[in-house]
């Protein structure tokens, strides 16, 4: 061997021991279990006994003769496609509000950020388990305002309106990101259109909304992908459950159930890849309709 090549493999050598930590994590915790799900999925399995292949038939089952499975993907798809929308618009609102100059915008970001922080945690979902309780701040505030106090753990609509309410609360990181989109938008470009006389909601869609489109694109994808996986609220606030009535059974809280309280191994991780497979699918759209409606100032609009 050279003494270039011996040098060039010494070079290679010292790269390849910083990033083997990673290489083994990720075949160990990632690539492996993926794999090994992939064959369980294809398999009657409870933990206890070897898997047995029984090939299709627990997708055969998930589509066919489990109406709860269905309902999962119901209580889910009504928690994303009503969660996240709420939640970009109130981040992109309150980007809007500590845009403005204010001596104590950082204080505010700080607040506002907080929820994202802790907001899903078991300790807050306990929290507002307790808040929406009927002995609980919102209902006193419902009786103070001569309204009727709602049952929230009585009915499966108001139960998932409270779970959904927990995701909107939890805009923090979104409005971050939003509000350093905000900060790049030339002010330039806002006191010449004021020249030309426009409103501040001509503004609004003709200047901010294009101009922030590709980080609405990011978070959309980003929070939808987060939608999908919400597991600990959805646990906590039903006890487990899913209740009432499965109204807060999301997907992820189905799969827990099949795979750690039924034993139903296989189940699970069929389960969990068409999960897989209907994400890559939303976020494979959200890519392709990108074009029609995300502008990129570097490409002269596209």
């Amino acid at each position: 061997m050279s003494l270039r090549n011996h040098q060039s493999l010494r070079a290679n050598m010292t790269g390849y021991a910083f990033i083997s930590p990673f290489i083994v994590g990720f075949l160990a915790f990632t690539l492996i279990p993926m794999f090994i799900s992939l064959y369980l999925s294809f398999t009657s399995y409870n933990l206890f006994t070897p898997p047995k292949w029984i090939g299709l038939g627990n997708f055969e089952k998930m589509f066919t003769a489990d109406p709860k499975y269905w309902n999962s993907i119901r209580v889910t798809f009504t928690y994303v496609l009503v969660g996240v929308p709420l939640r970009l618009i109130f981040a992109l609102f309150v980007a809007m509000i500590l845009n403005t100059k204010s001596r104590m915008v950082g204080t505010y970001r700080t607040m506002y950020y907080l929820p994202s922080i802790i907001g899903g945690s078991v300790a807050v979902s306990i929290m507002w388990r307790n808040i929406f309780s009927n002995e609980g701040i919102v209902n006193s505030l419902l009786l103070a305002l001569g309204a009727t106090p709602v049952k929230w753990f009585g009915d499966p609509n108001a139960s998932l309106a409270m779970l959904i309410t927990l995701s909107v609360w939890q805009f923090g990181s979104s409005m971050l990101i939003f509000l350093a989109g905000l900060k790049n938008i030339s002010v330039e470009m806002y006191e010449a259109s004021s020249v030309d006389g426009a409103s501040p909601v001509r503004k609004f869609f003709s200047i901010t909304l294009p101009l922030l489109s590709p980080i609405i694109l990011f978070n959309l994808i980003m929070q939808t992908i987060s939608a999908f996986m919400t597991f600990v609220p959805a646990y906590v606030i039903s006890k487990g459950e899913g209740g009432p009535m499965d109204g807060t059974m999301l997907h992820s809280l189905y799969l827990f159930r099949q795979a750690f309280m039924f034993s139903n191994m296989g189940y699970a991780a069929a389960m969990a890849w068409v999960m897989l497979i209907m994400i890559a699918i939303l976020t494979a759209i959200l890519f392709i309709t990108s074009k029609y409606w995300v502008f990129y100032e570097t490409e002269k609009g596209r």
